[in-house]
């Protein structure tokens, strides 16, 4: 029997050691790298789409992979394709990251650089593990299946730009277009997600917050499915309770939503926490929302520096979007863009309140006019960004959901272009360099003793 190996490396020269190594193996079938955690979920996920079969028996991953840090990525793995075994490759083998580990899922763990004697065994005892996995799995809709969907952050660049609004409009225009989509409101302390759209539920977020495997059904329990079409992940109505969300429960809310739909919009306020810092890090699509006033662009500006300084977020790899433009403004986009280093959206949204007064009073923003030149620019936007397409598509097919739900909207812009991954990650424990600040936790340690 051939053992199918797909090797998971961030960083070239391992990536070709480690295949170099695994051509030497016998009866073994290395197929070819792939460079971040995105695509290896993406890789297993069109597999796994086809057949169990198809998927590879080992998955063989770097301490170094990023953007979602490597025992993280192995919960994922485990968690979506209990099928496959997925061995870590570490330069720490110590008793601390063992366990880690084998608690993440994983089958084994292989120290840098790694022996042929040492990837040997462990590639066949994971081999042999997951051909008996393969004789007694029954597909289960509790199994995370299929490419892993998109995930988009909307941030303010302080309070009152018009964040929350924002990104319940580009949820709602992505379900107008045919795509499954969730809003999560990651305003851990006052999210207004709910007021919004005239919800009131039981579960929150921070019930997800103590849970290591999210499955499908206990996603389930806590996510409303809206009358628009929304899957809504509120916020805690208890304010206090926000600090239960730390990054690491963030990653595993996230990484279980973008396995069950095909857009993941996230409004992360004007705070920023361990938990929407890492949300903002393992994003596709970041987007800042601004308005253009001397107050509120040194905001903007201050944010991105402070992402940047973080390793959460560079300034190029950011959206922004400028709320409440008219052309008399003094401060015009370009000038803005200039300023914060960031791409500006080339369909600014125009001041309109008026429009909007009689829906949010209501909380009934889903009931906003199509004729709204706010809801026309917005769902332009969000053509402009990317989310009205699937993955493959081109973005600029976002007309097709603005003639579906907001009849006259101009024609969206060119897509933006998207951060392929994120920052180099360490692992949670143990390993790696500590000069990374990728991960949020320990940042927020850092700039507080700082």
């Amino acid at each position: 029997m051939t053992t199918r190996i797909l090797p998971a490396a961030g960083d070239p020269d391992a990536a070709r050691a480690i295949t170099s190594l695994i051509g030497q193996l016998p009866d073994t079938e290395p197929a070819v790298p792939v460079p971040d955690s995105t695509t290896l979920l993406d890789t297993l996920g069109r597999l796994a789409a086809d057949s169990v079969d198809e998927l590879p028996e080992v998955v063989l991953v770097h301490e170094r992979i990023g953007p979602v840090p490597a025992l993280d990525l192995v919960r994922e793995v485990a968690l979506r394709f209990p099928a496959v075994g997925v061995v870590l490759l570490s330069s720490d083998t110590g008793p601390a990251l063992f366990s880690a580990a084998m608690d993440s899922g994983a089958r084994g763990l292989i120290g840098l650089p790694p022996s042929y004697e040492e990837l040997a065994a462990r590639v066949q005892a994971a081999a042999q593990w997951s051909a008996g996995v393969r004789r007694h799995l029954g597909r289960s809709a509790d199994v995370f299946t299929g490419p892993g969907g998109r995930v988009v952050t909307v941030a303010g660049a302080k309070g009152g730009v018009g964040t929350t609004f924002a990104a319940v409009q580009f949820a709602l225009a992505a379900a107008a277009a045919g795509r499954r989509t969730a809003l999560v409101d990651m305003d851990l302390q006052a999210g207004d997600v709910g007021s919004y759209l005239d919800v009131q539920f039981r579960r929150s977020i921070a019930d997800l917050a103590g849970i290591q495997d999210i499955s499908p059904r206990v996603l389930q329990d806590a996510v409303y499915d809206d009358r628009t079409g929304l899957a809504l992940l509120l916020a805690p109505a208890d304010g206090e309770r926000g600090e239960e969300v730390d990054d690491r429960a963030a990653r595993h809310v996230v990484g279980a939503l973008r396995s069950r739909y095909e857009l993941v919009v996230i409004d992360c306020g004007t705070q920023v926490t361990g938990a929407n810092a890492a949300a903002m890090e393992m994003a596709d699509v970041a987007v800042l929302v601004t308005t253009p006033d001397v107050v509120a662009v040194r905001a903007a500006k201050r944010m991105v520096r402070m992402w940047e300084r973080l390793q959460v977020r560079k300034a190029e790899d950011t959206s922004l979007v400028v709320n409440r433009w008219s052309k008399h403004t003094e401060i015009q986009p370009a000038l803005i863009e200039k300023i914060t280093k960031t791409r500006v959206a080339r369909t600014p949204v125009p001041a309109a309140f008026k429009e909007l007064q009689a829906v949010v009073d209501a909380g009934r923003v889903q009931d906003l006019d199509n004729r709204s030149t706010v809801k026309q620019a917005l769902w332009t936007v969000a053509g402009e960004l990317g989310l009205l397409a699937a993955r493959e598509e081109p973005a600029a097919q976002g007309a097709a959901a603005l003639a579906a739900g907001a009849a006259g909207a101009g024609k969206p812009g060119a897509a933006l272009a998207v951060r392929a991954s994120g920052p180099v990650a360490r692992l949670r424990r143990g390993g790696g360099d500590r000069g990374d600040r990728g991960a949020a936790g320990p940042w927020l340690r850092r700039g507080r003793e700082g």
